[in-house]
């Protein structure tokens, strides 16, 4: 196949929604990094101010400005990595002329140690060989455990229609056209107790709700699948295994709020799953089930991939939504929300792909089957990403309500290393550490968060007693530092000085350091513009509450060096 010219790629992309981004992909394959000019000609072809398009494009952690960069192997270094052989891959691939970098989590947790070459993610050893292997299927739960998302993610061939559903149709969907209405299906998802699973937790069908009942069209269903935070995988697993659930759960996003148009915002590093969705869609569109008339019906409704460049803070949604229009990702000052000024400033329901999947077995199998899943008072499921010294990672579908312990023990098979669990980090690394007596926690936010945390997305690291807390602390709030998108200043600055301070710097005596870094913690907390500095002290405050010796000796060895 020829190369294409630039006017044939402005001519490929400039007509569809959401241009910017694979424009830049588009470019960036084709030669190998964005170059000057070719930043130049895509300014010049969507009409966009040069200045504001470098300040964009610089922003992206994986689009290579230099000649052969998109080829430079990109080794992870997240908290799990790092204890895991990054540091000795690095040094193989060095030793081999490839010229690797250090890249943030690209979520392959379960998976260490992983590299990003080109168009494809890699796992590396220490000695350097890097080869490819597939998107491992969650494990299976115990016995009496009943599932929703993951129900059917490990029948062969699932990822297909026919896999799917058994036939060419989306059953969910066809009864929802045939049986009910868009106000029908929004007080079903309302009755289950389903909740956003990205972090936020905000009810789905109040969610869907108000965009139904905003004025403006057309309106937007976005799933936010750039799932960035460390220690998180579980959206990775359910696109690659399952994604006609999520299509699926986005065309009944649509028929409910009245959206026409879907985008599913996919994080760069996971080159892979972009191409099963777009088979997937493929798929979709030739049996009637996406586009016009859907099933016949007078529901329209079509979805679009748009793959993000790398960017931590792409997971906040008004972030995602500006970097979807072809702006630079900072967050939006809200109100206004998206579900009333949202995608090109329209109504638009912004969803994680965990929620979407759970829409269709609610739709198939009622809100009492959905509510009844939770443990005592509590409503439904939640995909755990599990990683770390545990001798089981991988995603885990828990009723909400199950004890930590049990979670760490009898289904993950304990510590790894016939040690003894240390400390485990809630929500990536968002919700800071839980040490102690607080692994007692059950697995559900009024539990967690009564010990100062939150669940989140739900990604676990374990640490065992091996582990030094302060270096795990240094590594998470230096990443935090890194993926500070610039915009407020108590986070811009507030991550780097609590770096420093667990890097070794500030007071010399103990109860000034402690007061210093409490004080800057407490102004992130309290006057950070979105949750990144909101968050990113909880692994400070965690970890003087749960390992006051260790910071003593941290600040009493500062002081001799």
């Amino acid at each position: 196949m020829p190369t294409p010219t630039d006017e044939q790629l402005i001519g490929r992309w400039k007509g569809e929604p959401a241009p910017l981004l694979p424009l830049l992909h588009a470019f960036h394959t084709r030669d190998g990094h964005l170059s000057e000019e070719a930043i130049r000609t895509i300014a010049q072809g969507l009409r966009i101010p040069l200045a504001d398009l470098f300040g964009t494009v610089t922003f992206y952690h994986h689009l290579g400005r230099t000649p052969g960069s998109l080829e430079q192997p990109r080794v992870c270094t997240g908290p799990v990595c790092r204890l895991r052989g990054a540091g000795a891959l690095m040094e193989a691939l060095e030793t081999q002329g490839l010229e690797p970098t250090a890249m943030p989590c690209p979520g392959r947790c379960d998976q260490p140690v992983p590299v990003i070459r080109g168009g494809e993610v890699l796992v590396g050893n220490g000695g350097g060989q890097l080869s490819h292997e597939p998107s491992p299927l969650p494990p299976k739960p115990p016995t009496g455990v009943e599932e929703c998302v993951f129900a059917g993610i490990r029948r062969p061939r699932r990822r297909t229609l026919p896999g799917y559903g058994g036939g060419q149709t989306y059953e969910a969907l066809a009864r929802a056209l045939a049986e009910g209405s868009p106000e029908r299906l929004i007080d079903l998802i309302d009755a289950s107790g389903l909740a956003g699973r990205g972090g936020a937790g905000f009810p789905t069908g109040r969610k869907w709700r108000a965009v139904r009942e905003a004025e403006g069209q057309p309106k937007t269903i976005v799933c936010n699948a750039d799932e960035g935070e460390p220690g998180c995988f579980k959206d990775r697993v359910l696109m690659d295994h399952d994604p006609h659930a999520l299509l699926e759960g986005m065309a009944l996003a649509g028929y409910a709020t009245g959206a026409t148009r879907g985008f599913i915002y996919l994080r760069y590093e996971y080159p892979d799953t972009a191409h099963v969705l777009e088979a997937a869609l493929g798929e979709a569109r030739e049996a009637g089930l996406l586009g016009n008339r859907v099933l016949g019906s007078d529901f329209s409704f079509d979805i679009y991939v748009r793959r993000g460049a790398g960017a931590y803070i792409c997971g906040e949604e008004t972030s995602l939504l500006n970097s979807l229009e072809g702006m630079h990702p900072f967050p939006r000052n809200r109100p206004p929300f998206p579900v009333t000024h949202g995608y090109e400033n329209l109504p638009t329901a912004v969803n994680n792909v965990e929620t979407l999947a759970s829409v269709p077995p609610i739709v198939a199998r009622g809100a009492d089957w959905y509510r009844g899943l939770g443990r005592g008072d509590h409503a439904g499921t939640k995909v755990i990403s599990l990683s770390g010294d545990v001798a089981r990672p991988g995603n885990y579908e828990v009723p909400f309500g199950l004890p930590l312990a049990e979670l760490l023990h009898e289904w993950a098979g304990g510590p790894a290393n016939d040690g003894q669990f240390q400390a485990v980090t809630m929500a990536g690394l968002s919700g800071g550490f839980l040490a102690g007596e607080d692994l007692n926690v059950t697995l559900d936010e009024p539990s967690i968060r009564a010990k100062g945390s939150f669940l989140g997305a739900g990604g676990i690291m374990v640490f065992d007693e091996s582990r030094d807390m302060i270096a795990v602390a240094r590594n998470a709030m230096e990443f935090f530092a890194e993926e500070s998108c610039g915009k407020c200043f108590p986070c811009r600055i507030g991550t780097h000085r609590l770096t420093e301070r667990l890097d070794g710097e500030g007071p010399e005596e103990l109860g000034a350091w402690v007061d210093e870094v409490n004080d800057l913690g407490d102004t992130m907390k309290k006057t950070s513009a979105c949750g990144l500095g909101q968050a990113a002290p909880l692994i400070t405050e965690s970890l003087l509450r749960y390992f006051p010796d260790e910071v003593r000796a941290h600040v009493a060895k500062s002081n001799k060096g």
